[in-house]
């Protein structure tokens, strides 16, 4: 075995890159449409064989088909376990499509069963603290007609309790650790593997991507979730801290990854604070679901739009399908991504509260773009939409200082991701690359 397969199947298309396990090097790409329709298998397949590796070759595969995975989540306090509950949500691959707060009522129940979650994440109570509102809201889950599986992450002393409430009514629990063990203290990894084992076990399959169970037994996690992964490896292997911004036809995601050092290692600012890896999803930031959204948003931002970029808008997003084809179109598409790479990391990097100290990007050594408006552009103008987060310095986040920009344009952060726990030299040995 000198090679692996390493596959993503995105709503859209599917992409895999080969990759040499020694070297890390990427011996081949290829990409087909997504076969949702019919059976994602033939898509898939039809890949594997454009890549001409050999049937020993590892096959490592993450998925958003469907629409990837929703969760919500369900906590006590909006600005602490709710918070600490999204963030974990988030870096699990997640679109976190509802949020409450507090005691569930009859009116919240029905709005959480509106949001059509996959998955819901119960957090509540640093350990050892109030327990009462997780009893009470696992207690209104049993009891509502909310069939979608549970993550139990809340206050470790009422787990087996909580556990035996929800498991009353035949409702799939995984337990997991407390995503706020103590106050000032993230702990979403547990969080995040269960959140993966439940999209695995209950989601892929359930949303009939495939007639049979094959599909389901390939799927390792997520593809936001590989890439977060991916974005870890990038720093580590680097050494430096890493941005990523995906800027996607429906979203555009930013993650992060900080290498803690001097007083960043011990002091702890916040209640709630930000995980050293985060991700972020900004729904209303789109080049073509939601491109109206990022004019609006740009204008609450008090950054300029020209004349033009709204009636382009406004046509991309009747026809999602359209690709610029003059260069007057081009000039849109490039300013539109331009304007929702910056919107979005000042969203992600900015405070959550007043008060709260800004993520700390300062020392972030390279800054990646990715999404097709950025791997199919000029490479100039690519690196002008990376360039403008590096010039943002009035946009109330710390801007990096010394760091270099580029694109991801053979896509390889998911496959870094997807390597990372069994082959972990190999992915490092792959996002070095993108350093070059």
């Amino acid at each position: 075995m000198s090679d692996a397969i390493c596959v993503d199947v995105g709503s859209t298309f599917t992409k895999g890159l080969r990759v040499d396990l020694d070297s890390g090097a990427v011996l081949g790409s290829a990409a087909r449409p997504t076969t949702v329709a019919t059976d994602v298998l033939t898509g898939l397949y039809a890949v594997v064989a454009d890549l001409g590796a050999s049937a020993a070759a590892p096959l490592l595969v993450c998925s958003s088909a469907g629409g990837g995975l929703r969760l919500a989540v369900v906590g006590f306090e909006e600005s602490v376990t709710a918070l600490a509950g999204y963030r974990a949500g988030l870096s699990a691959g997640a679109r976190v499509v509802h949020v409450n707060a507090g005691r569930l009522t009859g009116a919240d129940v029905a709005a959480l069963r509106a949001a059509r979650p996959d998955v819901i994440l119960l957090v509540g109570g640093t350990d050892g603290g109030n327990a009462d509102v997780l009893r009470h809201n696992a207690s209104r889950l049993a009891n509502a007609r909310v069939a979608m599986p549970v993550v139990l992450a809340g206050n470790a002393d009422a787990r087996v309790e909580c556990v035996e409430i929800l498991t009353r009514t035949r409702r799939t629990v995984v337990p997991a650790d407390n995503v706020l063990p103590r106050i000032g203290e993230i702990a979403p990894e547990s969080a995040r593997a269960a959140i993966r084992s439940v999209f695995l076990t209950h989601v892929i399959g359930g949303k009939k991507l495939s007639r049979g169970p094959e599909f389901a037994g390939l799927v390792r996690r997520a593809t936001p979730d590989a890439v977060l992964q991916g974005v870890e490896v990038l720093a580590a292997a680097t050494g430096r801290d890493a941005l990523v911004v995906d800027i996607g036809g429906a979203t555009t995601d930013v993650y992060s990854a900080l290498i803690p050092s001097g007083e960043d290692v011990e002091i702890v600012r916040d209640v709630s604070p930000t995980p050293r890896v985060a991700r972020t999803v900004e729904a209303d930031l789109g080049m073509r679901w939601s491109a109206g959204g990022v004019l609006d948003a740009a204008e609450r931002e008090r950054l300029p739009v020209t004349d033009d970029l709204r009636p382009y808008a406004e046509s991309v997003a009747n026809d999602i399908a359209h690709l610029p084809t003059s260069p007057a179109e081009w000039k849109c598409e490039l300013e539109l991504a331009r304007l929702a790479a910056v919107i979005a990391v000042r969203r992600h990097a900015r405070p959550v509260r007043p008060g709260q100290a800004p993520r700390a990007l300062r020392d972030v050594g390279r800054v990646m773009g990715s999404g097709g408006v950025l791997r199919h552009a000029d490479p100039a103008a690519a690196r002008e939409i990376l360039g403008a987060l590096l010039t943002d310095h009035g946009g109330g986040w710390p801007v990096p200082d010394r760091a270099v920009a580029g694109v991801d344009t053979a896509y390889v952060l998911f496959a870094a991701g997807l390597l990372a726990q069994e082959h972990p030299r190999a992915a490092a040995a792959l996002t070095c690359s993108l350093t070059h």
